[in-house]
């Protein structure tokens, strides 16, 4: 049991029938009530209202969230034992509030007005139903067209494929647009200038509804404006917003590393650095390792063929020191314009398509999602 003001640090437990809820709200303090209600409306959820536990079965067991006011305390106090009971109070001096919380099983202290921004971010994410984070992955190239787009529109492609929710999110404002190498330059939807305004917390639902749909995966890509950087507070709430809908985020990033970036790097899980088997890129690439793994510590190399003699996958991962993803394989039919437009990964028994549910498998098991 802790005070908060800050992270969360319990996931909430489940909805009856495993839908989102709004919280639960016991106390008879009026103004207590109304601040509770003003931050439940700020967080899109509609709560249940009583002033001690509920008469009807179940209303105090399957809550998603239970904030029981100070006042309260006393008349709960007989409850079940549940995760996700908030004791909400105000006088930061009452030593007794301690009492009171391990008295009626309380996980946090919460006092306003100081921990009002994490109350928020916790009813918002019961709003949402919200459970494991998204798997996210960056994907990078190790020099100027090692084929880094190429890769991260083939995982999304497939991850997408095996049925997870996926977004692929273009990090490249200077890369031409992973919307226009999917085919869906033109589809309806918001890009990251759309978002350039976002601050604290945006909401993951209204975010995967609003973006471009392509291959049954969401797209946040650039548009073909003047915009080319979005401020990092406002990366941060987005690529947030993405992970808390769970499923797998792929990034394409570019090689520069400026604060919008680092933002990014901050929330991957996995990065994935592609190099193509030269001595040059070799050198290229162990640039832009050591410039990621300032932020990022899990950092992989995947190899692009051809070798020259003396060279293979296993000398270049260990000539950049990092573990190996493996060989990325040439895909014959991405370099046969009169083949169509299906993007990378399309084709399910393609090598590149093979090399992609093969990561998946490993990364998924890693992340404990399998």
């Amino acid at each position: 049991m802790e005070t908060v003001a800050g992270a969360v640090t319990h996931d909430p437990p489940p909805a009856a029938g495993g839908r989102p809820g709004g919280p639960l709200i016991v106390t008879e303090d009026t103004e207590l009530l109304d601040d509770l209600l003003r931050l439940c409306a700020a967080a899109g959820a509609t709560p249940e209202v009583h002033h001690g536990v509920p008469d009807r079965r179940g209303g105090w067991e399957t809550a998603p969230l239970v904030l029981v006011g100070d006042d309260a305390a006393r008349r709960v106090r007989g409850a079940a034992r549940r995760r996700g009971v908030v004791l909400v109070g105000r006088d930061q001096d009452d030593s007794g509030v301690w009492r009171r919380a391990v008295e009626i099983g309380a996980e946090h202290v919460l006092m306003l007005p100081d921990g009002e921004q994490w109350l928020v971010d916790r009813i918002a994410d019961v709003a949402e139903g919200v459970g494991r984070p998204a798997l996210t992955v960056g994907v990078i190239g190790g020099r100027g067209g090692a084929g880094a787009s190429t890769l991260a529109c083939a995982l999304a492609v497939t991850s997408a494929r095996e049925g997870l929710r996926t977004l692929l999110v273009d990090a490249d404002p200077l890369g031409g647009g992973l919307d226009v190498l999917l085919g869906g330059e033109t589809a309806d939807g918001l890009r990251w200038p759309a978002f350039a305004s976002s601050r604290g917390r945006v909401g993951g639902g209204a975010l995967e509804e609003s973006l471009p749909e392509l291959h049954s995966l969401r797209v946040l890509s650039w548009d073909r404006g003047d915009r080319i950087a979005v401020p990092p507070q406002a990366v941060r709430a987005v690529l947030a917003a993405a992970r808390r809908r769970g499923g797998t985020v792929v990034v394409d990033l570019p090689r520069r590393i400026d604060d919008g970036v680092a933002e990014v790097l901050t929330q991957l899980d996995v990065g994935v650095l592609v190099v193509p088997a030269e001595l040059r890129a070799v050198a290229a690439a162990g640039r832009v390792a050591s410039a990621v793994g300032m932020v990022l510590r899990d950092l992989r190399v995947a190899v692009r063929g051809p070798y020259p003699p003396g060279l293979d996958d296993r000398e270049v991962a260990r000539l950049l020191g990092l573990p190996l993803v493996g060989e990325v394989p040439a895909e014959p039919r991405l370099q046969c314009p009169d083949e169509g437009t299906a993007p990378p990964g399309a084709a399910p028994r393609g090598p590149l398509a093979r090399f992609c549910k093969e990561f998946w498998e490993r990364a998924l098991v890693e992340a404990g999602a399998a």
